[in-house]
Formats: structure tokens, sequence, C-alpha cells
């Protein structure tokens, strides 16, 4: 076991998020491994209260440090890591001007190697300790990615993107190569394959990743929807509702359907561990569609203001009781940094309800963006599921060493924090990657 005596943050997940952080200004975190080996909290507390229990643990004393749950970003693409900042007009042709000239360089395996390490290594610079990603509909974006994440014992979960109509040629999922089958079938059969290898494997997941309605086909969509039948324990992602645009393209691909969110829950997609990207322009039936199966909503401020699509809407989310957490989608998303996100979230929160009088507490910022990410993967402990996004005993011991004085306008700011809530605020307003002195992932011994 080794202990950790700083400030430390938590959460209790019986309480509002507003309200729901557990602060201890010198406090103590034992971590130490379970039966199988992976490093857990074992104990949390007042450094008061736990030192003589732990009184023969090495502990490292972290003056003037905060220890906080590790980052979960719940929509993020790393094959666009080199298209953040790229200007457009609008999603649709930013995908066409840069993402998808980009994305078919992932063909190749060395790049898909360098840039998945490089992404890795930047989300845990940031803090970030799981990440549900997309690929590219490439086999060796998708194995590139898992094998970076298991080297760096990351929670990561990723999978082949399903795209068999309306994108470049060479995006288009590929036919066998003796030419037995089409591209949708072998693309399925594919992503079996991928489930098969990488499901389970250290702390990896996969997920059934169509990219959007649009650019999959009816027989795709069943197909994905069957595996997903075939394999609950595994992920779905995809994206809806970000753009007018996008959604009526959908509507008139899918006519049959009742709305974009409901194409996919006609085709066996919207079930727990489903987690569509964006949601913004959905009507009262859609979010009680997406709460009543279970499924979750990642919420993409930075990106939803760089390229104009909308705000989400927390008080209707809220409402309606579906579950929702934080992403930085990059690279449509502006940051890889936890801290730009919170913060555009709070931006998004009032300048989307302002009529209402919406204002997101520093709180339920945090816990966006942690334990309430944690639980819309279904990752909080539930049903045998790790726990994580947490430090509470069981948790597992994926933290942040945060330096609140890692710049002089930080370290004054928080000097004449007042409260905790005004401390977190003054993180998030004014924090970066520097605030991120250490980033600490749970690992077997």
């Amino acid at each position: 076991m080794k202990a950790y005596r700083a400030a430390v943050l938590r959460f209790n997940p019986e309480r509002e998020p507003a309200s729901a952080a557990i602060y201890e200004e010198d406090g103590l975190l034992v971590v130490g491994p379970k039966a199988d080996g992976t490093q857990v909290v074992q104990a949390v507390g007042a450094y008061s209260d736990l030192r003589q229990q732990f009184s023969s643990v090495p502990t490292e004393h972290l003056p003037g440090r905060l220890i906080a749950p590790g980052f979960v970003d719940m929509h993020l693409h790393y094959a666009q890591t080199n298209v953040m900042g790229s200007p457009a007009a609008g999603l649709l042709p930013w995908l066409e001007k840069y993402t998808f000239p980009e994305e078919e360089r992932f063909a190749a395996r060395d790049y898909c190697a360098e840039a998945a390490q490089f992404f890795i290594a930047e989300l845990l610079r940031n803090g970030v300790t799981t990440a549900l990603a997309f690929a590219t509909s490439h086999i060796a974006s998708v194995d590139a990615l898992f094998t970076a994440a298991l080297e760096h014992r990351m929670r990561l979960i990723t999978g082949l993107c399903l795209m068999d109509r309306h994108a470049p040629n060479k995006l288009l999922n590929r036919a066998a190569p003796d030419g037995a089958l089409g591209a949708t079938e072998q693309s399925l059969i594919d992503s079996e394959a991928l489930i098969q290898k990488w499901q389970g494997r250290g702390r990896l997941g996969y997920a059934i990743t169509p990219r959007f309605a649009p650019s999959c086909s009816d027989a795709q969509l069943r197909g994905a929807g069957e595996l997903a039948a075939k394999y609950p324990e595994v992920w779905i992602q995809s994206h809806v509702a970000e753009n007018a645009d996008e959604i009526k393209w959908a509507r008139e691909l899918f006519p049959q359907s009742r709305s974009y969110l409901a194409t996919y829950g006609d085709f066996g997609l919207l079930r727990p561990r489903a987690v569509y990207a964006h949601c913004l322009h959905l009507d009262a039936t859609d979010r009680a569609l997406l709460r009543d199966a279970g499924a979750s909503a990642a919420i993409c401020p930075t990106s939803n203001l760089f390229l104009g699509s909308g705000f989400f809407d927390y008080g209707a989310a809220d409402r309606a009781g579906f579950r929702y957490g934080l992403a930085s989608d990059v690279g449509g998303g502006t940051s890889f940094s936890p801290f730009h996100t919170m913060l555009a979230a709070y931006y998004v929160g009032g300048e989307g309800q302002s009529k209402a009088g919406m204002s997101l507490a520093p709180q339920q910022l945090w816990w966006q963006h942690t334990l309430g990410a944690g639980q819309a993967l279904g990752l909080a402990g539930a049903h045998g599921a790790p726990s994580i996004g947490n430090l509470q005993p069981g948790c597992e011991a994926d933290f942040v060493v945060l330096n609140p004085q890692a710049t002089p306008l930080l370290a004054r700011r928080t000097a004449s924090a007042n409260s905790l809530d005004e401390l977190l605020f003054a993180l998030i307003v004014l924090g970066d990657d520097r605030l991120v002195e250490r980033t600490v992932i749970s690992q077997k011994i």
C-alpha cells in the first residue's frame, strides 16, 4: 500500500451533483491492491483521523497540492488531433475539408501508431484517465489505439468506425480482400473479431461505432444492433442531433423513424452503455427515449461553440432524467483540457438556458467530468463494473495531483478563495494543463 497526504476531493454519489463534493483540506488517500492486483482506494479521509491506522504505510506528503479523481472524457476522436483549430463554416464543411482527408492517413499502420502514442500521452498530461474515443474505419487505427492504451494501463474504450456510404471512398469500410464479402458484411465481421481481441483485455473496452446514422446503410445499422444484442457488455457510440443540416439529412435517409435519435433505437442501438455525442436538438420524446433506454449523452461544449452547433439543454436533460457527462470532442473540440471543457459547459449552462436563469455550480461541473461521466459510461461500480471517476474506498486508483499555484494568477486567486466552490471555480476558469502536476493510473502489481 501507499498513502498520499494532501488536500483531497471526492464525491458522495448519494447527493445532488451541485453539492456532492467532499473536501479534506488536509487529507489522506490510501491505495493498495485488491485480490486481482488492481490498485484501488483502500481508505480516504482527514489525515488526523487516519494517520494512526496507516502510520506504517509509506506516505508521500504533497503540501499545497490537491488530489482529485482522474477526469473521464466521454467522446473524442484520436484521428482528429491534427485538425484541431481548423476554420470552417460548420460541421459538414469541416468534416469534408479537414477531417476526412486527415482520417484517410490512418490506413497506414505507422501513422496510426505514432498518432495513438501522442494522443494517449496528451490525455494523461491533461489529467484524463478514462476515455471513450473514436478510431477510424481502418482496423490498424483500432489496434494502434488499444495497444497504446494497454501500454499506459489506461482505461480506454474504442472501436472500428462503421461507415459504408456517404463518405470518401478511402474512408468507407472495405470489402473482403478476396471479394467474397461486401464492405457492409466485412465491417461487421471485423468488428466482432476486434471485440473478441480487445474487450476486457487489461482495462480496455470495445465500442460498436456507427459514425453517425447517415454514414451507415440500413444493413450495417441492423448488423451493428445484432452485435450489440450478442455482446451486451460492450459499448455503443455515435453522434446525434448536433447540427440542423445533419438532422435534416438523417430524417431524409430514415423517414420511417420518428426522429434522428429514434433511428438508432429502431436498429437496436439504444441501451445501457450506449453513448450519443451532442444531443443538442432533441424534443421531450427523444429525451424520454434516452432515459428509458438507459443510454447516455456526451456533452461537447467547446466543439458545439466552435462549430456553432447549439447549446445543450441542461434543464430539459435534468427534467427528463437521463445520464450525461462531459467530453472534449477533439478535434471539433478546441482543447484536451478538462478545465477548458468545464468552463465552456458553464457558458453553455448559462447562455443556453438564460431565460430559466440556469447556472451550473462548480461542484456540478466537476462531477460531470468525473463521477457523472463514469456513471454515464456504466462504470460506477454497479453490477460488478469497475468504479471510476471518484476516490471513495473501492474505486480504481486513478487520480490527478493538481497544483493550485501553477501560475502566478492561479496562486493569487486560489489564495483568496473563501469556500470550496470558489476554489473549484477558480481552477475551472483559470486552469489548463499546467495545473496537472501528475496523473496516477491504477495498475496491477
